[in-house]
């Protein structure tokens, strides 16, 4: 018997019809749309048209995401993708942590998106391997809600699914692999101090991308989930500033 998981409050998908310039926002892996939404809403403030998908699996519960694959998470961006292309005549895509894995994977497979944002994106997460090794063992502890501001929570699953992890190492190693087939102009925010991505991931990223014009900004005042913490709004401006130059 299948169970029908509720979405969670604050985990809906967020979308606003706009212009004719698109933007497409990913949340993370285990993450839910709350974690982007100040985005997409600055976003959808300033007249493009949005949308903040929730991808398959997440914002319900931690069950329903181990029965999902990298392929349906990217299902889900793809089909936020068409929506757009219906209306809009110039595509741009962020994405925080497996969003910004997200953001790469789309840029490889759509050289028409304009340029992309990546907010700590994952490409290579070695401590994450050890699942391979894992026999009988479901769940581990969560990984969301890294903040340094006070009284901030991400909204997160608060177990994680082995069987997504090794969906999500997967699914890194084939980005990661393809990083060179990227040309799209990229901007790409680190921080620092982050205990669930690592910061070199940001530096790969930016060493292997073929794109001619790419940017590095450090965010020493944001732990991993970066879209919630001190830096949110220095992303929103940077990132508008930056796809403003491409439109």
């Amino acid at each position: 018997m299948t169970a029908n998981f509720e979405v969670l409050n604050g985990a809906e998908p967020f979308q606003v019809e706009g212009g004719r310039t698109g933007i497409l926002v990913s949340h993370g892996f285990t993450g839910t749309v709350q974690s982007m939404r100040p985005l997409g809403e600055a976003f959808a403030g300033q007249g493009y048209t949005v949308t903040v998908p929730r991808l398959n699996g997440h914002g319900t519960h931690h069950e329903e995401m181990e029965g999902t694959t990298y392929h349906d998470w990217i299902t889900s961006i793809e089909e936020a993708f068409g929506w757009l292309s219906e209306r809009c005549d110039s595509i741009f895509m962020a994405g925080l942590s497996m969003g910004g894995t997200l953001a790469l994977h789309m840029a490889q497979k759509h050289p028409e998106i304009k340029a992309i944002s990546l907010i700590n994106a994952a490409v290579d997460v070695p401590a994450m391997a050890v699942v391979h090794d894992m026999q009988d063992v479901r769940f581990m502890d969560a990984i969301g809600s890294d903040i340094k501001k006070e009284g901030i929570t991400e909204l997160a699953y608060e177990k994680t699914p082995v069987a997504s992890i090794k969906q999500l190492l997967a699914f890194m190693d084939e980005v990661r692999n393809d990083l060179p087939k990227i040309t799209c102009p990229a901007l790409i925010f680190v921080s620092p101090e982050d205990h669930v991505v690592p910061p070199e991931n940001s530096q790969m990223i930016f060493s292997r991308i073929s794109s001619m014009e790419k940017r590095i900004i450090e965010m020493p005042d944001s732990y991993h989930v970066a879209t919630l913490d001190n830096d949110q709004q220095r992303i929103i401006e940077e990132t508008m500033a930056f796809f403003k130059k491409y439109e």
